[in-house]
């Protein structure tokens, strides 16, 4: 994609504003002061709901990449949008993190973020992805620990 002109990515970013709004924030939930947008409602439908949020999502994650930002805030981007999508499959749970995570709004709030101040931002996502890293492997390593123990009781109850 060509380099946009001021005007060109102001608009792209007011596109995507709209777009987050919907998907987070379009309804109002009458009484409250809490709104809710159609990534939440379509994440409601069991077994594919979340998926097809998350991939409706990943739509802002490619205008950010057209709009040539760095892979360290596709990858703070992307974790956002996989972080809500892994949440919102668990049960009554998940909905309610799904309705107020708004991974959608998240994401473009840092790519304005980044067009305006990218050093910051890159650093702060540094921050972010390596915690990201640290708790992913972590919870791996407990994973594994955590079968080995299992598969070690067991073969200690068969072999008596």
């Amino acid at each position: 994609m060509p380099d946009m002109t001021p005007e060109a990515r102001q608009n792209r970013l007011q596109q995507l504003e709209r777009l987050a709004w919907i998907l987070d924030s379009a309804i109002r939930i009458p009484g409250t002061g809490w709104r809710i947008g159609l990534d939440g409602l379509i994440g409601l439908v069991p077994g594919i709901g979340d998926l097809s949020a998350g991939a409706i999502s990943s739509y802002i994650l490619w205008q950010a990449m057209r709009l040539r930002v760095s892979p360290l805030i596709m990858m703070r981007m992307a974790l956002n949008v996989a972080f809500e999508s892994v949440l919102g499959v668990i049960p009554f749970f998940g909905d309610l993190f799904d309705f107020a995570f708004r991974a959608n709004r998240r994401n473009v709030r840092l790519l304005r973020a980044y067009l305006d101040d990218p050093e910051r931002v890159e650093y702060n996502s540094t921050l972010t992805v390596l915690a990201a890293v640290a708790i992913i492997v972590g919870a791996f390593i407990f994973i594994v620990w955590a079968i080995m123990a299992l598969m070690t009781a067991l073969a200690g109850l068969v072999t008596g």
